[in-house]
């Protein structure tokens, strides 16, 4: 059963929160603050992680900086009422996978919580030779891509690209990060030539280019890989 631990220092979300989990069939356990949070998730094995911000003892960012440094890789959602950008950069700089905003639908964090969950599944991991997903098939050992058994003409450039997004594991990659993959680390390009390489790209592999699947661009911070 997939495991959640719940971190919310107000009663009336966090048992709202835990009873909905519990009726979706997810096992929950709840921690008020953040001590007590960090604590847990070092403890125990849990597949992910919903965090709120505001917490006593910890913050939320606190929380998921000391996992991450202890090599805790487990997904973190962070729950929060700030919609500041610089606060959202933040939280992915120091390792959160998906953010979600209060107030928010229950719908919207059960889809959330499905999506970050299958992406950690499926993360493909550094020595992957092949990564499949939808109709699409990336061979890292041959450097080449599939789709439905055909082989899809990509540019070494945009081979580049596609390998740092499937590898990602659905974390967000800036522009910069992207311009380095692909381009090296010395390059003078403009990072909105990463833009344009992500157009050709959504045409190759997606079933509609126009409404993405699986390359998402996540507003003022970069894209994100989806599958």
């Amino acid at each position: 059963m997939t495991r959640i631990l719940v971190v919310e220092d107000e009663p009336g979300i966090a048992l709202g929160l835990e009873d909905d989990l519990r009726t979706e069939g997810y096992e929950v356990e709840v921690a008020a603050d953040g001590v007590t949070a960090a604590r847990r998730a070092r403890e125990a094995p849990f597949d992910l992680i919903l965090l709120d911000i505001m917490l006593p003892g910890k913050d939320g960012f606190e929380v998921c900086r000391e996992l991450r440094k202890a090599g805790v890789r487990v997904p973190v959602m962070m729950l929060t009422a700030r919609t500041q950008e610089a606060e959202k950069v933040m939280g992915f700089e120091l390792g959160a996978d998906d953010y979600v905003t209060k107030p928010f639908g229950t719908r919207e964090l059960r889809a959330r919580i499905k999506a970050l969950l299958r992406r950690a599944n499926g993360e493909a991991p550094a020595d992957a030779e092949c990564y499949r997903f939808g109709d699409v098939e990336v061979d890292f050992r041959r450097g080449e891509m599939r789709r439905n058994g055909l082989s899809v003409e990509l540019t070494p450039i945009e081979f580049k690209l596609m390998s740092a997004l499937v590898r990602s594991g659905g974390r967000v990659l800036s522009r910069n990060l992207l311009l380095e993959a692909a381009w090296g680390a010395n390059t003078f390009a403009s990072d909105r030539i990463v833009d344009n390489h992500i157009v050709n790209l959504r045409k190759k592999i997606e079933p509609d280019p126009g409404n993405p699947r699986y390359l998402k661009n996540v507003r003022g911070l970069g894209y994100r890989f989806d599958a």
